[in-house]
C-alpha cells in the first residue's frame, strides 16, 4: 500500500496523437514496475458521452498511480520520460492528488491504497469504484448503465463524474467528485444507483470489486470547468 494516489487525465487531438495514445495502453504497463516509488499503476481508457458508455472515448486517457510519497509522484510527472511523452502529445492534462479515507475490496488482487483519516460529512470527497464483470453478466450490467448515468447528471453536489476502465466492457472504473459526503451518499443510496448495486449483490455480477473514498488534496493542470470551481474553493 502507499501514501498518496494521483489520477491524471490527458486529452488528445489529431488522428496521429490519438492513435499514439491508444497504443500506450499496451506499451506503458510493462514499464511501470521500474518507476521509482510507484507501488501500483494503471493505464485507463474513458467512456464516450458523459463517460458512462459502452463506447470508448478515443480522445481522453488516464493514468492512476499509488506512490510511496509525494516526492515520487512529483518526480514522475516533472521529468520521467513516460509522463513527458504524454504531456508533449496531449492538448490538455490535469491531475488530482488524493489520499484514501477508506477502502474496501481489491484491484488485480491487490489493496492499492493506504487508508488515512476518515472524511467529515460536509467535506468534499472523491470516489473511485472498480469492478471486473463475470462475462455471462456483461449484458445484464450494461443495460442498466444508461439509467444510472442519467440519474447522476443533475444530482446536487456533483462536481465531476467520469467512466474509465482497464478493459472495455469487462473491467470498469468510475471516478467522481462531490461537494460533500452527504450529497454523494444521497445519490449512492437514494437513487437508481442503489437499485443496480442491490442487483449486483444479489446476482453476483462482479468477480472482483473495489470501492474507495478519497480526500482531494489538490489539483494541477486544466481540469473541466466544474472541477476548476472546486480547485478555486480549495485554494482559499
Amino acid at each position: 500500500m502507499s501514501a498518496l494516489a494521483t489520477l491524471s487525465f490527458f486529452e488528445y487531438k489529431g488522428i496521429a496523437n490519438k492513435w499514439w495514445a491508444f497504443k500506450q495502453m499496451g506499451l506503458v504497463p510493462p514499464q511501470l514496475s521500474a518507476v521509482e516509488g510507484l507501488t501500483f499503476g494503471k493505464m485507463l481508457g474513458t467512456g464516450a458521452g458523459n463517460g458512462f458508455s459502452i463506447w470508448p472515448n478515443l480522445n481522453t486517457y488516464a493514468f492512476l498511480g499509488s506512490w510511496e510519497k509525494e516526492e515520487n509522484a512529483q518526480a514522475f510527472m516533472q521529468k520521467h520520460p513516460i509522463f513527458e511523452a504524454f504531456r508533449s502529445r496531449c492538448a490538455n492534462t490535469w491531475t488530482f492528488y488524493l489520499e484514501a479515507a477508506n477502502s474496501r475490496g481489491q484491484w488485480s488482487g491487490q489493496e492499492p491504497f493506504q487508508v488515512f483519516e476518515p472524511l467529515e460529512a460536509n467535506e468534499s470527497v472523491a470516489v473511485l469504484t472498480r469492478a471486473t464483470l463475470h462475462p455471462r453478466y456483461i449484458w445484464h450490467f450494461w443495460r442498466h448503465v444508461p439509467r444510472v448515468s442519467q440519474a447522476v447528471e443533475d444530482k446536487p453536489g456533483r462536481i465531476l463524474s467520469m467512466g474509465v476502465g482497464d478493459w472495455p466492457l469487462v473491467q470498469q472504473v468510475t471516478f467522481s467528485i462531490w461537494e460533500s459526503c452527504q450529497q454523494m451518499e444521497a445519490y449512492a443510496y437514494k437513487s437508481a444507483h442503489r437499485e443496480v448495486i442491490e442487483k449486483v449483490r444479489q446476482m453476483g455480477w462482479f468477480k472482483e470489486e473495489l470501492f474507495v473514498r478519497f480526500h482531494v488534496l489538490k489539483m494541477e493542470g486544466n481540469p473541466p470547468m466544474n472541477a476548476q470551481a472546486l480547485m478555486a474553493k480549495m485554494a482559499h
